[in-house]
């Protein structure tokens, strides 16, 4: 087993001895007897390495993954393929931590990396400048908020129904503490209304829409970053990082502000996290970024080296002047990213979106073909996500297609009123013909059950 870490009882008198206590109960002696616990904790005994591996895997094998079970799942993790390069470099010692540098002129590999991660962010999405990562694609999108009410001045953020709710929920949660009014504009048959996002943006420091949206139909991405700018509200977009290779950039149609999940590139799905996010931004609001932004620079010796070069956490300045509490980012993970998208490149990337396309296509022919499933939004344009009427309830639909082997999506009716027969479906490049087939079938068999 890996990170075995042996401690014979000499090892313990000789750092007791070090410490300057005989016992290691004497280390305890500052806290009162009336918390302590008096007995022996209720843990059963001890076991042998070999038979502890075995428990631990069964209780392992009591977890569906998409190893045991044809997923279809998505609304914001996704099964996308992870090369083998990804996990060679997350294995390796040097990058190991994923916490912060705090001598950072002492890791110097680590800080190319970011540096060079916060490159690729900004190729991708089109903008200047990118932090270090983020926890995941939720809470960056709260420490855009204050990113733009710092900006504007202003107290109301904009807020499409169509991003993905979890988004929704944490902006509203952080929304509080910043002291923002929260305004969401309905959509409008799958999209939303470039007018409508006009009329609510006026006053409001910033309008968040997501890029393909919660249900995998493609926004008027212009038109609703140039309503958010005439009225003087920074458009923030929430992008699919995958998509970004069919999808035009952000930056390129006048947003101001581009974040996102990062799991689809590099990641598993790993029951839900942890992941990375990444938010970037226009030089503008540089000194408002949270988090950190690793620098290139040279030395004393005129070599080239790599520092933080802002730092605008509560640990580092002024907690006033903070524009973000949270205390680390995702560094290992974010790494994983970077090294995913140069094994993609360029032209991969957009190769990987085709085929999500064309698989997708492929599967809304087949699920009405031999499943008789109408779309919900027949008229929207979608990339790797659709939504499907199931002709009854969608959480009894998830349950019976999985007794047969096949996570065929996710309910919206969680989320959405209205859409209880509703399945999202998810269709990564990791899906076959054979395999849409499949799902075809199984839901055939229990949505007319």
């Amino acid at each position: 087993m890996s990170g075995y870490l042996p401690l014979t009882d000499a090892d313990r008198e000789a750092m007791l001895e070090a410490i300057g206590v005989d016992s290691v109960d004497d280390l305890f002696e500052q806290i009162p007897e009336g918390v302590r616990l008096d007995r022996p904790l209720d843990v059963p005994a001890a076991l042998p390495e070999a038979a502890l591996v075995r428990h631990v895997e069964e209780l392992a094998a009591r977890n569906a993954d998409t190893s045991r079970e044809l997923s279809f799942l998505g609304m914001g993790i996704y099964d996308h393929y992870v090369p083998a390069v990804v996990d060679a470099f997350l294995s390796r010692g040097e990058f190991l931590t994923a916490y912060t540098p705090y001598q950072p002129e002492m890791s110097q590999g680590v800080l190319q990396a970011i540096f060079e991660y916060q490159t690729a962010i900004c190729e991708l999405t089109g903008m200047d400048v990118s932090n270090a990562s983020g926890y995941d694609g939720t809470t960056v999108a709260a420490d855009a908020c204050f990113v733009a009410k710092h900006a504007t001045g202003r107290s109301k953020v904009v807020v499409t129904e169509a991003t993905n709710p979890q988004v929704r929920q944490v902006v509203k949660t952080y929304a509080v503490g910043f002291g923002l009014e929260v305004v969401e504009v309905p959509h409008d048959g799958g999209t939303t209304d470039p007018d409508a996002i006009r009329v609510a943006a006026d006053g409001a420091a910033a309008v968040f829409f997501q890029q393909p949206n919660v249900f995998g139909c493609l926004e008027p991405a212009p038109e609703l970053a140039a309503a958010a700018n005439d009225a003087g509200a920074l458009p923030v977009a929430h992008v699919d990082p995958l998509s970004l290779g069919v999808l035009e950039a952000p930056g390129n149609y006048g947003c101001a502000i581009a974040l996102g999940e990062g799991q689809a590139a590099g990641n598993f799905p790993s029951f839900g996290g942890p992941h990375y996010g990444f938010l970037a931004a226009r030089n503008d609001y540089i000194r408002r970024m949270p988090g950190r932004i690793v620098g290139e620079t040279v030395d004393a010796a005129g070599e080239r080296g790599y520092v933080l070069t802002l730092q605008t956490r509560e640990q580092h300045i002024r907690r006033e002047k903070a524009t973000s509490n949270i205390t680390t980012n995702q560094t290992l993970l974010a790494l994983g990213g970077l090294v995913y998208l140069t094994w993609l490149g360029p032209q991969g990337l957009r190769e990987l979106g085709e085929t999500c396309l064309s698989l997708a296509a492929y599967a809304q022919e087949r699920l009405a073909e031999r499943a008789g499933l109408e779309l919900l939004f027949p008229k929207r344009a979608t990339f790797k996500e659709f939504a499907v009427r199931v002709g009854r309830n969608a959480r009894e639909v998830v349950k019976a297609a999985r007794e047969c082997g096949v996570h065929p999506g996710y309910a919206l009716g969680r989320d959405y009123a209205g859409m209880d027969d509703v399945l999202l479906v998810a269709v990564t490049e990791k899906r076959t013909a054979q395999e849409i087939d499949r799902l075809a079938d199984v839901l055939a068999e229990v949505t007319h059950a």
